[in-house]
């Protein structure tokens, strides 16, 4: 066992672990790391903790400090910074004639690296611009190319629920989603109604998407046949999650349509459902 500390780095952001040193943290303590991209500060999202060596990656890094008031101060110098930074490279891509789309600009807490973040539609040379960039502010930097989740998560926005982004709010990582989640679950297969802001399929269908799986199990498709108390007949609708499905049944006074539990039917014949090909259809 190792005693670790959770760190996040933005407020949807992945957690990473590190090493208290001997420190006890509270959550949303600051405290200041080294990590791959620099000297950062990490707010706490997990306190001193004992896990099993087999959930870290070793060597695991220490923590250097807690953060001071002037370390504050600093951090907030940096955002002033990055606004500024951001102006600049928007103008410095127009001059370049770029096709890209600068999306957010960081500071590293020690200032040692400027992080770039754009969106574009295909590879980009920006190897003149990294010159330019560096010339105008001395020091190291790095741009990245993101996708359009990132840029949602990293923008934030307001969901067709009227709640803020689950990927700027919550998600730390992003899960696959696919069409057969959407059709599985029911809905419209309407684009620009399964779609997130980012323009592809909203997280949120794969929340429920193991619950439906499993009743997905006993329900019966639409279509099909059927054995009932009143006789035989056909599913015509499906109330996954609630273990229902509404029936109709001919008879010689006309139809009966009912909505029954499964356990009271009998399936005689299992609809065939549409095939939806998982490759084409899925996203990361």
């Amino acid at each position: 066992m190792v005693e670790i500390i959770g760190l996040r780095f933005s407020e949807a952001g992945k957690v990473y672990y590190f090493s208290p040193k001997g420190e006890k943290v509270k959550l949303g303590d600051k405290v200041i790391v080294e990590t791959s991209r620099g000297i950062e500060i990490g707010r706490v999202s997990i306190a001193n903790k004992k896990v099993d060596n087999s959930e870290i990656v070793a060597p695991l890094k220490s923590i250097m400090r807690k953060v001071t008031k002037e370390d504050l101060i600093t951090a907030e110098e940096n955002r002033e910074l990055e606004k500024k930074a951001h102006k600049i490279a928007v103008e410095k891509i127009r001059e370049h004639k770029l096709s890209m789309k600068l999306i957010n600009v960081e500071y590293t807490f020690d200032r040692s690296k400027i992080l770039f973040y754009f969106t574009a539609d295909g590879r980009v040379d920006f190897r003149d611009l990294v010159k330019t960039l560096a010339g105008i502010f001395k020091t190291r930097i790095e741009l990245r190319q993101i996708g359009v989740r990132d840029e949602a998560k990293n923008m934030g926005s307001v969901g067709i629920c009227g709640r803020k982004l689950c990927c700027s709010s919550f998600l730390d990582e992003f899960q696959p989603v696919s069409i057969k989640m959407a059709k599985e679950q029911g809905l419209s297969l309407n684009p620009t109604k399964i779609s997130g802001v980012c323009g592809r399929l909203m997280c949120c269908l794969q929340y429920e998407q193991e619950g439906y799986e499993e009743m997905l199990k006993i329900v019966p498709p639409k279509g099909s046949v059927v054995e009932t108390e009143d006789g035989r007949g056909s599913v015509v609708e499906c109330f996954t999650l609630k273990g229902l499905v509404k029936v109709k049944v001919d008879t010689k006074d006309g139809s009966i349509v009912k909505i029954l539990p499964v356990k009271d039917i009998k399936v005689i014949k299992k609809a065939k459902e549409e095939k939806i090909e998982e490759s084409d259809n899925m996203h990361i």
